[in-house]
């Protein structure tokens, strides 16, 4: 089947009300291409997002030439393919108008033959202005409330949403051919897509699949050929007709795990289809993990449960929430995906949720879910605000989501469709007291998705919206989250409630909680000059939550002291993130087996900003995918210490804490042995007590193996004077170690450290073993080497008095020791004290 590329041809693109043409790249957008031929500076820096605003309300447009041969032009059909334009697009062909678009999430075929000629061609795109769209189209729709869209009624029109602003990301509406786009010749039918259900018995030691290819035209007299390989052997083949029941049964059937429940084997299907003459209509290959996921809701003794089962095994959700990798989506490539998406294996995750106001990612990047074992819960892109529901928009959402669930449904890693983020849960008000706006939401969340999912992927379970509680009858509030559904937990951060609030709550399944904190200074000096200030103009239009700096400074105030310098604050407020999603996090694994996931706000960065993330624009980790490294591990120690600090009139701090209650909780699906051990050291490094205890850790389970009494050694000592080292160890290795305070640590007097020695060894040119010492305990100790892109086995760490730590980086290019021993720097929390 003839193709011809068409994103290799020579692209310009202009303002319509311009003379010049441009040279551009596509896939591409109108920012990038604007940066590239140097007509804007970069949207990133500084402040120049504000001085950008102008390209959202300019009609933009793109033109090729190409070259058609008489070879080419004997096909019986031509179709031009658009896989995505973004968004409000007019297409002429020599000089012809051949069709209008106005949904970036849809991909486009046209017949266009009659349209072409031997020789040179011309293609064109108009772009009309989004903004122009949205004031003029279903301008009687008025949503009751904006949460992110500074300008407002965004969703009106099917396009990226997060593009018109969010609390986290700049406001860049673009413009452009954001996907492929090419010619598609033929004399015969087409094979379109394959549909493949799978049906295990015997607890997967027996898997049989069925196909359902599904051609351009129906055309009964068509034969398939299919081949099932894994590791590039055939396991299976088969044949069939048009009619037939086309399946195989798989024999020893390897089945694809999420990561740390077992491996990820991908499996090769190939289907090629044939007429009755013996023409090749098309072969259409996926890669397939044989598995089984259900979303189970039964009936238990909290309520009903919300867990994932794959192959059966209930599997504890350890994820964080995926937003675009760029603000500018078009010209993503693999290893954009690549590094953040194996850093959240590295940090022991098994799922991203995929988040609603963005965008229904590239192949690469389901790709690599399968492959890493990350499962993904897919949201439609739909965002927080209510959206219209005429005709036009329910029709373009069908089309919408034919489109995408053909596209994605046979990967492994898709582990459940939902609706949209959060719409129930800002807009109950509006949507039970509103019969327009409920018939509205209804028609789209609880109509079209579903329908949609019957007719294409009826495999994959569905969940209307995030938060939810399975129906109309239940509420929004924290009692009904923890009896069932899904819950948002936003009063550590928004309400600014104390960070121990998260033990307050026994929730089923938690898909959102987070805790901002600013990006680290190297980050930070890709897009502010030296010497800005976090409250300076460009700090904060890099800081999109309205009073974030004041909520980071707020939290950052009630555990630690005043920093001596704005890098000091940076560290911190790093610091208090991790602290806040370690507490929530080890709280809800603690409840397991009634709460069975937990999935943090925010995995990554689509530029450089103080945000929710884990992981920098840069790619640097923060403190947080560090420590998530620890606190998501499959055999995890965990301190539960019921009471907290507190304060009387007269700022006299009063506290209930006494007991430290010591788990395991483990989610390995193997069992093991283990031995639990505890020390409580005062800050000189004397043993108060000490003790250990062998335990069994079998998968789900999270049980309270040691309750430690600590009111004559606190009033002994003084609680800021002691703290507890716990560790879990599993065939003489320590797989899980951390420290307990007793008082928030602004009121422990850290010992300041003589001297920390650093030790470095060359082991490769790109790997490197540095081990560190000190004379006395330091708290989240972190070690940093600028300027040179690493990954290293651990950071942010205990560095406990006269013991080594051993770390092993590695560097994406090579090193020298003499470099490495220049640019290391290190720190603790004492050193930020003023």
């Amino acid at each position: 089947m003839p193709t011809l590329n068409l994103a290799k041809s020579r692209w310009q693109f202009r303002d319509t009300t311009a003379k010049t043409w441009l040279p551009a790249t596509v896939p591409g957008c109108v920012h990038t291409d604007l940066r590239r031929a140097k007509q804007i500076a970069d949207p990133f820096y500084g402040t120049n997002e504000l001085g950008l605003q102008w390209i959202e309300e300019r009609d933009w447009e793109y033109r090729a030439t190409f070259s058609i041969s008489e070879k080419l032009l004997a096909e019986d059909e031509i179709e031009l393919v658009a896989d995505g334009l973004d968004t409000v697009a007019t297409v002429y062909l020599n000089g012809k108008k051949i069709a209008a678009t106005d949904n970036m999430f849809i991909g486009h075929r046209w017949s266009v033959k009659p349209r072409l000629h031997a020789g040179i061609n011309e293609l064109r795109f108009v772009f009309s202005s989004a903004m122009k769209y949205i004031r003029e189209t279903r301008s009687d729709f008025t949503p009751p409330w904006e949460f992110n869209d500074p300008v407002g009624n965004c969703v009106r029109i099917r396009k990226q949403q997060c593009q018109f602003g969010w609390d986290w990301g700049p406001r860049f509406v673009t413009a452009g051919i954001w996907r492929g786009i090419r010619l598609e010749a033929r004399s015969v039918n087409r094979l379109a897509h394959v549909r493949v259900a799978q049906v295990h018995t015997h607890n997967g030691s027996r898997v049989s699949l069925t196909l359902s290819p599904e051609l351009a035209r129906a055309d009964e007299a068509v034969t398939y050929s299919v081949a099932f390989s894994l590791n590039g052997q055939t396991v299976a083949h088969t044949t069939g007709a048009y009619a037939d029941e086309l399946g195989f049964e798989v024999p020893d059937p390897q089945l694809w795990w999420p990561a740390g429940q077992g491996a990820q084997p991908l499996y090769d299907l190939t289907v090629i289809a044939r007429d009755s003459a013996g023409n090749e209509l098309g072969t259409i290959t996926q890669r397939l993990g044989l598995r089984t996921i259900v979303l189970d809701r039964h009936a238990d003794q909290w309520g009903e449960s919300f867990q994932f089962l794959i192959n059966g095994r209930a599997v504890f959700i350890k994820g964080a929430n995926w937003i675009p990798v760029n603000s500018f989506v078009a010209d993503l490539t693999r290893a954009d995906y690549t590094r953040d998406l194996r850093a959240a294996v590295l940090a022991n995750m098994n799922c991203m949720r995929l988040w609603g106001g963005g965008i229904y990612e590239s192949e690469d990047f389901y790709d690599l879910c399968d492959e890493l074992g990350l499962l993904v819960w897919h949201d439609f892109m739909f965002a927080c605000t209510l959206y219209p529901g005429d005709p036009a928009f329910l029709a373009s959402v069908r089309a919408e989501a034919d489109y995408q669930v053909k596209r994605i449904r046979h990967h492994a890693c898709l582990a459940l469709w939902c609706g949209n983020n959060e719409l129930f849960q800002l807009n109950e008000k509006a949507l039970r007291e509103n019969p327009a706006f409920r018939k509205a939401y209804d028609d789209v969340f609880h109509g079209v998705l579903p329908a949609a999912l019957a007719d294409h992927d009826d495999a994959t379970p569905y969940w209307p919206t995030s938060q939810w509680r399975g129906d109309w009858q239940y509420d929004n509030s924290h009692e009904t989250g923890e009896k069932r559904g899904d819950t948002h937990y936003w009063d550590v951060w928004h309400a600014r409630k104390p960070v121990k609030e998260y033990e307050k709550w026994s929730l089923r399944f938690c898909s959102e909680f987070g805790m901002q904190s600013y990006s680290s200074p190297e980050t930070q000096a890709t897009f502010a000059p030296a010497g800005a200030n976090v409250f300076d103009a460009v700090m904060e239009n890099h800081q999109k939550n309205r009073g974030g700096n004041q909520v980071i400074l707020d939290y950052v105030s009630r555990r630690y002291r005043f920093p001596k310098s704005q890098d000091d604050l940076i560290y911190l407020s790093q610091l208090n993130q991790a602290y806040c999603m370690s507490t929530g996090v080890e709280h809800y694994r603690r409840l397991m087996p009634r709460c069975m996931g937990a999935i943090y706000w925010q995995l990554n960065d689509c530029w450089p900003v103080a945000s929710w993330s884990s992981i920098e624009y840069t790619g640097k980790w923060k403190a947080l995918h560090h420590i998530a490294r620890r606190f998501n591990a499959p055999a995890l120690v965990s301190a539960h210490v019921p009471g907290d600090e507190g304060v009387i009139v007269g700022n006299y701090r009063t506290t209930t804490v006494r007991e430290v209650h010591l788990y395991t909780v483990y989610d390995a699906p193997t069992p093991a042995k283990g031995l639990l051990r505890w020390d409580l050291f005062t800050l000189d490094g004397d043993i108060v007590l000490t003790g250990k205890k062998k335990v069994s850790l079998r998968h789900g389970a999270s049980i309270s193996q040691k309750t430690l009494d600590l009111a004559k050694p606190m009033a002994t000592h003084g609680r800021e004077q002691l703290y507890v080292r716990m560790a879990l160890d599993i065939d003489g290795a320590t797989v899980s170690e951390e420290t307990v305070f007793l008082a928030p640590p602004r009121f422990v007097d850290l010992p300041r450290p003589k001297k920390t020695a650093a030790t470095i060894k060359l082991l490769t040119p790109t790997k490197a073993l540095i081990s560190f010492t000190s004379p006395v305990f330091q708290h989240r100790f972190a070690f940093d080497l600028p300027g040179l892109t690493h990954t290293s086995s651990d950071n942010y760490f205990e560095l406990y008095p006269r013991e080594k730590k051993e770390v092993v980086i590695e560097f994406t290019q090579p090193v020298t020791k003499a470099a490495l021993t220049k640019k290391l720097r290190f720190h603790s929390l004492v050193d930020t004290y003023a």
